[in-house]
């Protein structure tokens, strides 16, 4: 098969190199964005004068064709074409003749490749907030119907102090909400289109940019040619942020695996997500959470290989970043797969409201507000401290909380307790004394609430 670049070339390329610098096994799936920036360059070929109007519709019209065929299946991507561009812009010369010649005039593989990688980067973006909307909206379902499910926090994996499960998922909305903030930051950032940049150099050819660049969507055409067929830095931003976004879902996962253990049984798994075990018959594990924290390390490995390939490479474009795309489409598949399953999973968790509320009250984490009381009592807060100290000691060997000991025994400790150290102390009280922004009381939350529901709002 004849190359669209053989005319210097005497002698047929060896195959095993044909192979190796193939990229069509992958780039394929941007068979989609690769006519549409086509069809977009050809208009405005047509509307320069540089081909007639009658060369453009042509051009447009077997492009269109080419697009219905490859989607209804009567056209198959075959791997003797070098790329996905040679595959097109040959089926196109095979359909209406000597025009399809015409197309490339004006442009490079260089920028149609920019081009094509950022039509279809800036989709994927879409579909990923998308899926993270829905994870956020998730999460705000729970918030909304936990402010007064309470549980323990935990500093260094220890029980710390009461919050609830509202305020809890709360700290990963945040996170999520970080995610969604700098995905938009960075579509908005990379929307410049790269075509007409040429090889390097721009063209010759009298091309209007921004009116390609309008017919694509983009806010206007890059500034500077070299740089626009050498930038991989939105490609490298994304992956940090899907980096960022696995890690997040890492860390609620390891809480969730933590929580569906028999030692802390604050969840139940559903069934359709959960699996079993091939000798254990009592076993069910939480094998969707393992997975997401597990693929965070193969994300991470993505962003690492293309900032290797990228960290040497002279001005402008060099064939190393063609390894900018199996790296790039391996992070977007994986992310949307896990937000995808990590979703239906949380949607679909039972959360076992009594146990978290025991295992609360049974790790002291009413301890601070017990010194508190006492330092409402006059009793400096380093003496209070050492006093809530020794009542700990007595409830462990005891086995019982704070709030199980009778107030002779509490009065044994300090003859500051009184009978309403056991509504300072209760769970609720602890929880909604705390009315400072960001905190778990009722009326934090409630705050917090409003704010989400205006951010998810945006998005909708």
């Amino acid at each position: 098969m004849a190359k669209l670049w053989g005319g210097r070339f005497t002698k047929a390329t060896d195959q095993d190199v044909f192979d190796f610098n193939a990229s069509i096994s992958f780039d394929q799936r941007l068979y989609k964005h690769d006519i549409i920036g086509s069809i977009a360059h050809a208009k405005m070929l047509g509307e320069q004068g540089i081909i007639t109007k009658k060369e453009a519709n042509l051009i447009k019209k077997g492009l269109k064709s080419i697009l219905l065929d490859i989607e209804s299946g009567k056209l198959i991507i075959t791997p003797e074409y070098e790329d996905i561009h040679s595959f097109v812009e040959s089926n196109l010369i095979d359909r209406i003749g000597d025009a399809g010649k015409k197309l490339h005039t004006g442009r490079s593989r260089n920028d149609q490749v920019a081009l094509d990688m950022k039509l279809y980067t800036r989709d994927e973006i879409d579909l990923i907030s998308d899926l993270l909307h829905e994870l956020e909206k998730t999460l705000l379902d729970i918030i909304r119907n936990n402010k007064e499910t309470y549980m323990p926090g935990f500093t260094h994996l220890q029980k710390a102090q009461p919050v609830t499960l509202s305020h809890y998922m709360g700290a990963y909305m945040e996170m999520f909400l970080r995610d969604s903030a700098r995905l938009y930051d960075i579509r908005k950032r990379m929307n410049v289109c790269p075509l007409g940049a040429g090889a390097l150099a721009g063209t010759t050819y009298p091309l209007d940019r921004e009116s390609v660049s309008k017919e694509l969507a983009f806010d206007s055409a890059t500034f500077n040619s070299m740089d626009s067929v050498s930038d991989r830095d939105y490609l490298i931003e994304l992956l940090s942020a899907l980096s960022t976004i696995m890690m997040h879902l890492s860390r609620f996962s390891e809480e969730l695996i933590l929580w569906n253990s028999n030692e802390y049984r604050f969840v139940e798994m559903d069934d359709a997500f959960s699996t079993g075990s091939s000798i254990m018959p009592q076993k069910k594990n939480p094998d969707i959470a393992e997975l997401v924290r597990g693929k965070t390390g193969r994300v991470y490995g993505d962003l690492m290989s293309l900032l290797t390939t990228m960290k040497g490479l002279p001005l402008a474009y060099n064939k190393d970043m063609q390894e900018d795309k199996e790296v790039s489409f391996d992070a977007f598949d994986t992310v949307k797969d896990c937000l995808h399953l990590f979703n239906g999973m949380l949607k679909t968790i039972t959360f076992q409201k009594d146990v978290m509320e025991k295992s609360a009250m049974m790790g002291f984490t009413n301890a601070t507000d017990a010194a508190d009381y006492l330092v409402g009592k006059g009793i400096p807060f380093r003496d209070a401290h050492g006093i809530i100290g020794s009542l700990v000691l007595k409830c462990i060997e005891k086995n019982c909380a704070i709030e199980d000991l009778t107030i002779e025994e509490l009065k044994e400790i300090s003859p500051s307790f009184e009978e309403d150290l056991y509504d300072a102390i209760s769970l609720k009280t602890c929880v909604n004394r705390r009315t400072t922004k960001g905190a778990p009381s009722d009326s934090s939350m409630d705050e917090a609430i409003s704010r989400y529901e205006k951010l998810l709002k945006i998005h909708d």
